[in-house]
């Protein structure tokens, strides 16, 4: 298992909040959601994810979130 086994892009911590990547990403420029650079894309942790998605509710554009 590498080390990058531990970590989801935007696009798939996206799926799990059932929102879209750019709100993911700009969750983690707001400093809400804690994440690292790596390349071009941005890499949150697996339990930093679950931890976070525990208690995250959708602003009002929900209802026009990606699945």
């Amino acid at each position: 298992m590498s080390m990058l086994d531990h970590y989801l892009d935007a696009v798939e911590a996206a799926r799990r909040l059932r929102t879209h990547p750019e709100t993911v990403k700009r969750l983690i420029r707001m400093g809400k959601l804690p994440a690292i650079k790596f390349g071009n894309k941005w890499l949150i942790e697996r339990h930093v994810l679950d931890q976070f998605a525990a208690t995250y509710i959708p602003g009002p554009g929900a209802k026009r979130r990606l699945l």
